[in-house]
């Protein structure tokens, strides 16, 4: 049975709010299971091509539902958030998930390494082993931004699943402080393809999270190479859990993991990138730039991927508001609006010339832009172009 909010509305009647998405939300736990999935019809079927299911139903499949299905833009009473807010089964949820993310890795090296796959078949299981783990990094951020003890330890377990264990630091100190400006590395600009941005993003990423450590631990007094240092705290946990499974299945297993990592790290780059692209927060007349608003990030309300990312795709309300948990997250009026969820965004980027020819023009057109280029993310150096 559901749970229902009480709360008073604005004429002071009493009303109940029942979040419809409850249980929906527990595909978010699941999805980051779908390689094991994979790997059972497999064993079933004898047929290799069964390994790509994930990446079928991530890039085909969802993009078609998301279109059928729609997009679902309500929202929760604001006085039920509390309420909302407060209830342990959202945050289990998400809790959950992170030893389901080991689990997936781990059975997808196990089979990789016994199974006697060819090599066209290995090579699938590693890309759909690490499109998972991308989702680890999704989960990882869901955590990161909470302020108990339990869930950010969660965290850093989630972003080590694929070595991306200086992600909170990065994110939460240094791309949500400068999010939609030029100064951001994980702010994608306009006209430049995610190509051009990952070489920007990833190098960028670490770097700014080493020094906002180093800063850290400068303030407490302690040397960077310390055993308080997040960075490398989390790192040693990816290289225990993943020296350990080449110890156990072999050297070959050296390079699934290269391609589980890299894969993984890619999924979170096309996310940052499709999230800010081409977006800008004005400076004010001291030099500073205006607070973060909702419509200085791409929001997307199609429902499935929605239920499967838990709501990352609230982006705009999330940088509004970071601490707002997921079943939280708010839609707006006159948001930036993508045309489709995530994983169909995603394909439209990897062909930039089509990505350019559709969001340039959507970004043009949103209501504080207008045409004006002077209102969009350019960069520091990136000459003005107006070709879409």
């Amino acid at each position: 049975m559901a749970t229902s909010y009480e709360f008073i509305d604005a004429s002071g009647k009493r009303r109940h709010y029942v979040d419809t998405k409850r249980y929906w939300w527990l595909l978010s736990v699941v999805y980051p299971l779908l390689p094991v999935v994979a790997i059972g019809i497999h064993f079933l079927t004898g047929l290799a091509w069964t390994l790509a299911i994930p990446l079928l139903f991530s890039y085909l499949a969802l993009p078609l539902l998301d279109w059928l299905l729609g997009e679902d833009s309500s929202n929760p009473p604001e006085q039920t958030v509390p309420a909302l807010e407060h209830d342990r089964f959202y945050r289990n949820l998400v809790i959950a998930t992170v030893p389901l993310h080991y689990v997936s890795v781990i059975v997808a090296a196990w089979w990789a390494a016994t199974a006697g796959l060819s090599w066209w078949a290995w090579l699938v299981l590693a890309v759909t082993a690490g499109l998972a783990s991308g989702m680890a990094i999704n989960t990882g951020h869901e955590l990161g931004h909470k302020r108990t003890g339990l869930e950010r330890w969660m965290a850093r377990l989630a972003l080590a699943v694929p070595g991306y264990g200086h992600f909170s630091i990065e994110h939460n100190i240094g791309h949500h402080k400068h999010v939609a400006t030029p100064e951001d590395c994980a702010s994608a600009r306009f006209n430049e393809s995610i190509y051009g941005f990952a070489l920007r993003e990833i190098p960028g990423g670490i770097r700014r999270a080493w020094r906002l450590e180093r800063a850290r631990l400068n303030r407490q007094q302690k040397p960077v190479w310390h055993w308080h240092n997040e960075i490398l705290g989390n790192l040693a946990i990816t290289i225990g859990y993943q020296a350990a499974l080449v110890i156990w299945l072999g050297w070959p297993m050296l390079a699934f993991l290269v391609i589980h990592n890299a894969v993984a790290w890619f999924q979170l780059t096309s996310a940052n990138y499709i999230e800010h692209y081409g977006l800008l927060r004005q400076r004010r007349p001291d030099g500073r730039y205006e607070r973060c608003q909702p419509h200085h990030s791409w929001n997307s309300n199609h429902v499935v991927t929605n239920l499967l990312l838990f709501h990352l795709q609230r982006h705009s309300d999330h940088h509004a508001n970071p601490l707002r948990r997921y079943q939280s997250l708010r839609d707006f009026d006159h948001l930036p609006q993508l045309p489709s969820g995530y994983l169909g965004m995603y394909l439209l980027a990897y062909v930039p010339p089509l990505w350019f020819r559709i969001m340039n023009r959507r970004l043009l057109a949103l209501d504080h832009v207008k045409g004006d280029l002077s209102r969009v993310n350019r960069g520091l150096t990136e000459p003005a172009r107006t070709d879409s």
